[in-house]
């Protein structure tokens, strides 16, 4: 059987203004002002420029929502939007869900890419040289199914056999891998050099023939390599090459390697992509030594000057002294006060931005402040978000969402902030140090390191052992992968 029921419960949810201020916490500074600018095209009731002084016409008393607006305590502001003012908000909306709100947070903006068009894309370029090769329409039709298999690093992965039978389905032609293979091979002839290669070792093969001329050595020497040795290349097994190649001078090996390694792994990069990302920082932090003394500044694009449009402001008192019980002038006052609550609101969301942010770098500072002053990766300390969440009296995950998009610009450098946190490793003193002290060890003892016998990672945990630092080789190893650097085995070099 089948019953209704009435019951009450408590439930926490995030309002639409606190949706969005996390929102606008989270951007960083290059997308700030296309929040802003969006925000300007939807919502008249707001605009840019100074604060506009009071005048008798229009003074705090008259007009609540700007005095709201130029409030001190964003906070407060945010909370209780339609405090101070003499008309009653109930008299005009059925419930609190602003438009004005509401517009911005439906969406997810946090991972928005602006495309940018070129020239030409590598599809577009090989189909420009396949036209060249002459075909008739079913070679044609062939060249064009296999470029459009080429991936985007320049490789063909996908098996001729799957190949024969895409042109079987799709295009209704019967061919064979043999004939695959043979246009293939004239593609293979194309720009970038190591085109279409169906594996590694065929990429670089293909860019040694475009040298080959029959009378370099080194080429020479280094088609075999590959051809002959490329297991052994791979695993830098030096002697076993010398000795399977029959080649007395050990010179003959090290200058065809370093011919080798000069090659192109990614052929595809060297064609511009049609859809590419921009690639630019701009820092929502600067910090000046000024001898000695550190200033932080926030980027003045994170600080623009936003004000409530007067002419909305006046409107809307006109609106309130007039006959409240006419259905259209209420339908006028609902979007009035809509709007310039939302506007009220954007600014204090700004405001409180700016705020959150240098809280949150000037902690960020203080804890690492010998760091700050000379740059020394060595200074750094163990840092790690709730260090800063408590110094700022702050959730753990408001200094996540500062520190996971933004960056500073020092004297030595821009830096993400998140550069700045780090796990702990402690000493043979019980001191703790940051794990990115630890790293740079690691890097030094490796940049330093004899080619020809690298440390192996027991050989590393060893001497920082040795230095007073406890750590095992799994995060030795760890480490090492973080700075992306190969194993012993691969830096090794004759």
């Amino acid at each position: 059987m089948q019953r209704l029921s009435l019951s009450q419960s408590l439930q926490q949810k995030l309002s639409p203004q606190q949706i969005q201020f996390i929102k606008l916490l989270q951007v960083p500074t290059a997308e700030l002002e296309n929040r802003i600018e969006e925000e300007l095209e939807i919502n008249p009731a707001l605009e840019e420029g100074p604060e506009e002084p009071e005048t008798e016409a229009n003074s705090p008393e008259d007009a609540p929502a700007e005095e709201a607006a130029e409030s001190s305590d964003p906070v407060e502001a945010t909370e209780s939007p339609e405090n101070n003012e003499e008309v009653d908000i109930k008299d005009y909306l059925q419930d609190d869900d602003y438009s004005g709100y509401k517009s911005q947070s439906d969406g997810d903006e946090e991972e928005r890419e602006v495309p940018f068009s070129v020239a030409s894309s590598l599809h577009e370029n090989l189909g420009t040289q396949l036209g060249f090769l002459g075909l008739d329409d079913r070679q044609l039709a062939i060249g064009r199914q296999l470029v459009g298999s080429i991936e985007s690093d320049g490789y063909i992965r996908r098996e001729l056999d799957s190949i024969v039978n895409d042109l079987a389905f799709s295009q209704n032609i019967d061919t064979t891998t043999g004939e695959v293979e043979q246009i293939l091979k004239r593609i293979q002839g194309f720009d970038p050099p190591g085109i279409a290669a169906r594996n590694l070792q065929e990429c670089l093969l293909l860019q040694l023939e475009r040298m080959d001329d029959g009378q370099d050595v080194d080429v020479i020497v280094a088609k075999r390599i590959i051809s002959e040795c490329y297991e052994e290349f791979t695993k830098k097994h030096y002697a076993k090459i010398q000795k399977k190649l029959d080649l007395d001078d050990e010179e003959y090996i090290r200058d065809a390697i370093e011919l080798i390694v000069k090659l192109n792994p990614k052929p595809g990069g060297e064609v511009t992509s049609g859809m590419v990302k921009n690639q630019f920082v701009i820092p929502d932090f600067i910090l000046h030594n000024n001898n000695g003394k550190l200033e932080l500044s926030l980027n003045s694009r994170n600080a623009p000057e936003l004000r409530i449009s007067r002419s909305y402001t006046e409107m809307f008192k006109a609106y309130d002294k007039s006959n409240k019980k006419d259905k259209k002038l209420k339908e006028a006052v609902t979007f009035v006060k809509q709007k310039l609550d939302s506007a009220k609101w954007f600014i204090d969301a700004i405001k409180q931005r700016q705020q959150t942010l240098m809280r949150t770098m000037q902690a960020i500072i203080d804890f690492q402040y010998d760091y700050f002053l000379e740059g020394d990766e060595t200074k750094l300390h163990p840092m790690i978000l709730k260090d800063i969440a408590e110094r700022i009296g702050m959730d753990i995950s408001t200094v996540s969402r500062v520190a996971s998009s933004k960056s500073i610009q020092t004297d030595f450098g821009i830096f993400p902030l998140k550069y700045f946190f780090s796990e702990g490793i402690s000493t043979d003193s019980g001191e703790e140090v940051s794990s990115r002290e630890v790293k740079q060890i690691i890097k030094e003892l490796i940049d330093t390191e004899d080619k020809s016998k690298p440390f192996s990672d027991e050989k590393i945990e060893e001497i920082l052992n040795q230095k007073g630092y406890n750590i095992a080789r799994r995060t030795v190893a760890k480490y090492r992968e973080q700075l992306n650097i190969p194993v012993a085995r691969l830096r090794k070099e004759l």
